[in-house]
């Protein structure tokens, strides 16, 4: 029984340092965002260019790998930066674009116009 305790009290620590361990990796990430340009063409939350998509959601839209690709190997129009992230910089960029889930903002719909409509402007 007094077992027990002991087992909770180790899995609150380990939660406990597990979460600030990974925000640290997540405010990591954000300084290499920074540091590595990737402001000049991409925004966050309003925040950097617009040369390249906006990132704010893209932790709800690509896995770990895709991101690791993309940041690895570039695109046609995106610049490769396999050379200059070391693992554990590219690791922790990766946690934080997947910290980044901002839903996008919601648009307000417009009428539908009905195509049956007569102009009565004769």
């Amino acid at each position: 029984m007094k077992v027990l305790p002991l087992i909770a009290a180790s899995i609150v620590s380990f939660s406990c340092l597990a979460f600030a361990s990974s925000r640290s990796q997540r405010a990591h990430g954000a300084q290499v965002f920074a540091d590595t340009g990737c402001t000049h063409c991409h925004s966050i939350k309003n925040v950097g260019g617009h040369r390249g998509p906006d990132l704010s959601g893209v932790g709800r839209r690509k896995t770990k790998a895709e991101l690791e690709r993309q940041i690895v190997f570039g695109s046609k129009v995106m610049p490769a930066f396999g050379d200059d992230l070391g693992p554990g910089d590219l690791k922790d960029l990766i946690a934080y674009l997947k910290s980044c889930r901002q839903k996008p903002a919601k648009t307000p719909q417009q009428a539908p116009q009905n195509s049956s409509q007569v102009n009565d402007s004769n």
